[in-house]
């Protein structure tokens, strides 16, 4: 068993994860933000508390990090205190000329892959490795160790890493080199969001159209457009607003990397952007901080319709 430290424990996703972790007999060291109630379970366990990243880095083999986004991830690694200002703290004083940290670094945000790029290079440098494993599935799964995890990952550092990402996962996926991760996981999030958004649009026009949604609802969900990001959505007509447990403001954060990532590449990007822009508008409108099915509700606030049962 590997020393594991942890950034991030107190968020959704984190909690389950490093919960996991923990459960399977690894050594847990994590830093605490504001929110100590969420970590209490896991010290309760056994994990320790490091004062900074930094202090993890010099006690760990493996740091997962699990925050928001690329503005978090970087500050986690390059800040004052960060992952790499200890990296090489555990490297004793009397090693010979040229000795360098082992530490693996393991970034299950969703990030940027430009970002990611320059992540890995500043590590490299410093003889620290930098692996992308985004997350699939929601807080539930990750309580329970069934998340999804796609590796971006050298061979021979995914052969080492997957046994560890065994302990929260039900289905470790290596989809290709190093930054493959964080570009699959924008490509997954881009088609889950635009059928999010395709389906508030079409429940708004629905309801407009005098139809009744439910029979929508049996049609979809007899056919090949089914699917349990739809049925998460499709729970709002019975009033649920929490079928998928993903705040709406960090799906728009998400397709503003995917319309980035697109625009990079050349490629237009007419549905990315217009996903975005719903998302953007929802959450101008005040339904940032709430999930995203509150889409719906901001289809409503935009058309007048009443579509939530409440």
């Amino acid at each position: 068993m590997q020393t594991i430290g942890f950034i991030g424990a107190s968020g959704m996703m984190g909690h389950g994860i490093a919960k996991n972790l923990r459960a399977k007999g690894h050594a847990l060291a994590l830093t605490v933000h504001r929110n100590r109630e969420r970590v209490a379970d896991l010290l309760a366990a056994g994990a320790t508390e490091a004062a900074s990243p930094a202090a993890l880095a010099a006690q760990c083999d493996i740091v997962f990090i699990c925050v928001t986004g690329s503005p978090q991830v970087e500050a986690a690694v390059t800040g004052a205190n960060g992952l790499l200002a200890g990296a090489n703290a555990g490297v004793s004083a009397g090693a010979s000329a040229g000795a360098r940290s082992s530490l693996v670094i393991v970034d299950c945000s969703t990030s940027e892959p430009d970002s990611t790029t320059r992540l890995r290079e500043l590590c490299a440098a410093a003889g620290v490795s930098f692996v992308d494993a985004p997350l699939a599935r929601t807080p539930v799964e990750a309580e329970l160790g069934k998340l999804n995890v796609m590796v971006g990952a050298s061979d021979e550092q995914f052969a080492a890493l997957q046994p560890v990402l065994q302990a929260f996962a039900e289905n470790v996926i290596h989809v290709g080199a190093p930054g493959a991760g964080h570009t699959i996981k924008l490509l997954n999030n881009f088609i889950a969001q635009a059928i999010c958004t395709a389906t508030a649009e079409a429940f708004a026009v629905g309801q407009r159209a005098g139809v009744d949604l439910t029979k929508l609802v049996a049609l979809i969900s007899a056919g090949a457009v089914n699917s349990g990001i739809f049925q998460a959505m499709a729970k709002t007509l019975h009033g649920d607003l929490d079928g998928l447990k993903f705040e709406l403001d960090n799906a728009r954060k998400d397709l503003r990397y995917y319309t980035h990532l697109a625009e990079s590449l050349n490629v237009p990007s007419l549905v990315g952007e217009s996903v975005h822009q719903s998302l953007a508008l929802a959450s101008a409108l005040g339904f940032g901080g709430k999930y995203v099915p509150s889409l719906v509700e901001a289809q409503e606030r935009l058309t007048g319709t009443t579509i939530v049962r409440r």
